[in-house]
């Protein structure tokens, strides 16, 4: 049995050497994800896979939370995947503010810092919003009892506070409270493709490998 063992893996070697190294690298250093839900739509639509850059900010030990390496910092307007232990389930939503950060909501017009964001609407129920030198293309459907605002709080240490585009559909740190930045798997970076599940789970053409903003 052991040298029938043997045997297999010497012979499927260079394969099962492919297997460890595709796992590993999509365990500490890029993957990509299916997108189930519509809260950061327009910018992220339902069927999207995105890409993630897992060492965006930390670089770990294949296969465990174990930090090896800092490798950046979590920015205002970054778009990131949570293992969200409040929520209970993986998240991706928008940074809205950072550590020491002040910032409130009022009838979604967000203000950090003391600068309120600048909102011009583009077309129906989509606006865009700059917020210093970040710019976003933001969703504001007539939700009712959508949590438009909120009073001003200050991001505590180690935590982000978190939105999605789609602001009036997210369930987010309106709900769930600031995210523990450990709990940041990585940065959003791209659209690898898309299935449009409307028709008949087709490729959407325009959105391959698009960059996301």
């Amino acid at each position: 049995m052991k040298k029938q063992t043997g045997s297999f893996i010497k012979r499927n070697l260079p394969f099962i050497l492919f297997v460890v190294l595709m796992f590993s690298f999509r365990s500490s250093v890029a993957d990509y994800y299916h997108v189930p839900s519509g809260s950061m739509e327009p910018t992220i639509q339902v069927g999207d896979r995105i890409v993630v850059n897992k060492h965006a900010y930390t670089f770990e030990l294949p296969f465990t939370d174990v930090v090896l390496a800092q490798t950046g910092d979590i920015a205002r307007g970054d778009i990131v995947v949570i293992q969200s232990s409040a929520a209970d389930t993986r998240l991706v939503k928008r940074v809205i503010a950072v550590a020491g950060d002040k910032v409130s909501l009022s009838n979604n017009t967000l203000t950090v810092n003391d600068e309120p964001a600048v909102i011009h609407r583009r077309n129906n129920y989509v606006f865009q919003e700059n917020m210093g030198d970040s710019q976003r293309t933001i969703q504001l459907l007539p939700i009712k009892g959508a949590r438009s605002s909120f009073n001003e709080v200050v991001v505590p240490e180690k935590h982000v506070l978190v939105m999605g585009d789609n602001r009036n559909n997210s369930v987010d740190s309106r709900y769930y409270g600031f995210i523990p930045v450990e709990e940041v798997q990585g940065q959003a970076t791209n659209v690898a493709f898309s299935l449009d599940k409307e028709n008949y789970y087709l490729p959407r053409d325009s959105r391959y490998l698009l960059a996301l903003q």
